[in-house]
């Protein structure tokens, strides 16, 4: 066990406690109340009463190094009451000194501040909470109430000696005090362990024996000896037991859920006591005794207060569950899209713009398959979190579906998305994230952003376009950003993803699965780094990852042939660019990328296929293609030649300089791959269209 825990074979202390105490009180009772049985009597009584201190002392010493404080003083008020129970049956049972009050009552009154202060550190180390202080009030109101009609009010008007009548109010005073911060321990938040249970039991013993005390004293009924003394001990033992549990430490400890429906039991509990205040102004009118009403009215007023600001929180709390999501925190589906409307009837009245902004964690599956739901789980909650500390002010940020996450961003301008979108991705894969004490794993993102009015007039078509640059992030290999492409090269998502398993295909059938996204991601890069405005580095990047889908319909054959290729077999790996073209054709809106991949294989000096273009007549996307496509192909092995060296990769790229590429593109190609932002084809490459 760690050092705060119970030592070897000490675990069930205070069950031998229990049951030794239970076996002395019953010893206490057979024990004859005259003669020489009277001493032992008393001697029995007070060594019960003491024990309880002793147990806490015990406790206290056996967990030094947790949270002990207020076992200190708990154990310091069960000395004092101790010694108030010695005084007291030393001078009813052996001096015979009857008379009340007794110089054992400012002991026992002196161990109740102890004892508040005790449960008061408790309270505050458990955490708070509202709802628990309001059913605390409720409940202590009803009791200080009836505590005023039934013992405090008469005794204040008994005309009996103020001594008499101070020490008779005293009592149900500090009874008040305890009781009120008890309830407070109780129904407040926090764990519920078996050593509450106990310190729950010792704290309701001692009220309940405590009141009746008084009763009978100012009835002339109480004798010593009576059932009062069981009552009193079991509380006794009760709170040595608790200090012997080996939960005593965590008691303090806030409960693992702080949210907590309101029960039956309390809802009706709480609804009883709310009933007793006018129920008691009812017997009041009915007997005539109307010298309290004033009380009772007050009572009932603030009854009513605590009554609607406790519905009120009933209220805030469902409709908090209603918007937040229980995993996460964040806001729901559900009110993202009620804020949705609002915000772009906003953007229209104002001439404005707003942005909707998607994420999906990818390959989730694999998480919750590899490490199971309770580690998706954290994911997810890591993720928000993450997420959430990058949102700004203003902006609604919700989770959208399993694994999706949506922002709702006002005033963003189309060229804002970019780097709204790539803050989300880089928060969430800044580091790795622990998904079991001993497993870290990265973490990526794919984010799909779309803008109103740019790219829909209303917020089902907003939603919808950031959902098909979403789909395209994930489509073009994952962990990336896409912002909503404009109608040429929109395209449609389950078309676009079955050109890239096309692509996948071909990459296969040459042993190189990377290389298309490889390709893709270099000619992103390049394109951006040239300066072409967002749409041209898209196409640019999609271009690159779809450039050989047109060997498809090549024999494999003749793209994996060992020896040179014949004549007849270049005329027909000639003709891939077109075929690849022909396809990507068939995507509405894909005619641009289209293009592009028909001119990747075109010279600059003319000399190039299939349609011999030269110079500036060659797209720039296509001519910054042909750099990353022929750089690919020197890095790995061909059925008909092999991988070259980084070196004499760019020595081949400088010596295409101005013939077979444009020498601006080789240029800017070599200094990047120089930084290492181009040019590896590592095992898992990326790009982001």
């Amino acid at each position: 066990m760690g050092a705060n825990g119970p030592r070897p074979g000490m675990g069930r202390a205070w069950l031998g406690y229990l049951a030794v105490g239970c076996a002395a009180i019953i010893g206490y009772y057979l024990i004859p109340a005259q003669g020489a049985g009277i001493p032992t009597r008393v001697a029995v009584y007070c060594a019960i009463s003491a024990s309880a201190a002793v147990a806490v002392l015990v406790g206290v010493l056996r967990r030094r190094t947790g949270y002990v404080l207020p076992w200190v003083l708990l154990g310091l008020s069960q000395v004092i009451y101790a010694a108030g129970d010695t005084v007291f049956y030393v001078q009813h049972y052996l001096l015979g000194r009857t008379g009340y009050p007794s110089p054992a009552d400012p002991l026992y009154l002196a161990h109740y501040p102890l004892v508040v202060v005790a449960l008061l550190l408790l309270i505050h180390r458990r955490g708070r909470d509202l709802p628990g202080a309001l059913d605390t009030s409720v409940l202590a109101v009803v009791a200080a109430m009836l505590s005023w009609l039934y013992l405090i009010g008469p005794q204040a008007r008994s005309g009996a000696p103020t001594l008499v009548t101070v020490t008779s109010v005293a009592y149900p005073v500090m009874d008040l005090a305890m009781l009120a911060v008890a309830l407070r321990l109780v129904l407040g938040g926090g764990r519920r362990s078996p050593s509450l249970a106990l310190l729950t039991t010792n704290l309701l013993a001692i009220f309940t024996a405590d009141t009746l005390y008084v009763l009978q004293q100012v009835t002339g009924t109480y004798r010593p000896g009576n059932f009062l003394d069981a009552i009193w001990l079991s509380g006794n033992l009760a709170l040595g037991a608790a200090a012997l549990h080996p939960t005593m430490t965590r008691i303090g400890e806030p409960a693992a859920v702080s949210e907590r429906m309101m029960s039956r039991v309390r809802l009706g509990g709480l609804c009883v006591a709310a009933l007793i205040a006018p129920a008691t102004l009812l017997v009041q009118y009915a007997t005539g005794a109307l010298h309290d009403v004033p009380v009772i009215a007050g009572a009932c007023a603030v009854l009513f207060v605590l009554t609607i600001l406790r519905l009120h929180g009933l209220v805030l709390d469902q409709r908090r569950l209603a918007i937040t999501d229980s995993l996460t925190g964040l806001h729901t589906r559900r009110f993202f899209e009620a804020q949705l409307p609002l915000e772009a009837e906003r953007a229209k009245r104002d001439d404005g713009s707003m942005a909707v902004v998607i994420a999906d964690v990818d390959r989730f599956k694999s998480i919750n398959d590899r490490y199971g739901h309770p580690a998706g789980d954290r994911a997810l909650v890591e993720v928000a979190h993450r997420l959430r500390a990058v949102t700004r002010a203003g902006e609604v940020l919700a989770r959208y579906g399993g694994e999706e996450f949506a922002l709702l961003v006002p005033d963003a301008h189309p060229t804002d998305l970019p780097a709204i979108a790539q803050r989300l991705r880089d928060s969430v894969a800044s580091s790795p994230i622990a998904v079991t004490e001993r497993d870290w794993i990265a973490v990526t993102v794919s984010v799909g952003a779309a803008c109103h009015p740019q790219h829909g007039s209303d917020p089902a078509k907003i939603v919808a376009a950031a959902d098909r640059a979403l789909y395209a992030a994930k489509a073009a290999g994952a962990d990336r950003v896409v912002v909503h492409p404009d109608r040429d090269n929109g395209g449609d998502p389950a078309m676009i993803d079955y050109l890239c398993r096309i692509a996948d295909q071909v990459d296969v059938s040459l042993s190189s699965y990377q290389r298309s996204l490889a390709i893709g991601e270099w000619a992103r890069v390049l394109a951006a780094e040239l300066g072409l405005d967002e749409p041209a580095v898209r196409r640019t990047a999609l271009a690159g990852r779809l450039h050989d889908i047109g060997k498809i319909v090549i024999p494999e054959t003749v793209l994996t042939k060992p020896e040179p290729l014949s004549e007849a077999d270049w005329r027909l790996m000639r003709e891939h660019p077109d075929y690849g073209y022909r396809l990507a054709r068939t995507v509405p809106g894909f005619s641009s990328v289209a293009q592009v991949i028909r001119q990747h294989h075109e010279r600059y000096d003319g000399a190039g296929y299939p349609q011999g273009l030269s110079g500036q007549s060659i797209r720039p996307e296509a001519r910054v293609l042909a750099v990353c496509d022929a750089w690919a192909a020197m890095l790995l092995d061909r059925p008909h030649q092999l991988a070259r060296t980084m070196a004499e990769a760019r020595l081949e790229l400088r010596r295409g300089r101005g013939t077979q590429f444009d020498p601006d593109m080789v240029d800017l190609f070599l200094d990047l791959q120089l930084d290492g932002q181009v040019g590896r084809l590592a095992s898992k490459v990326t790009f982001t269209p």
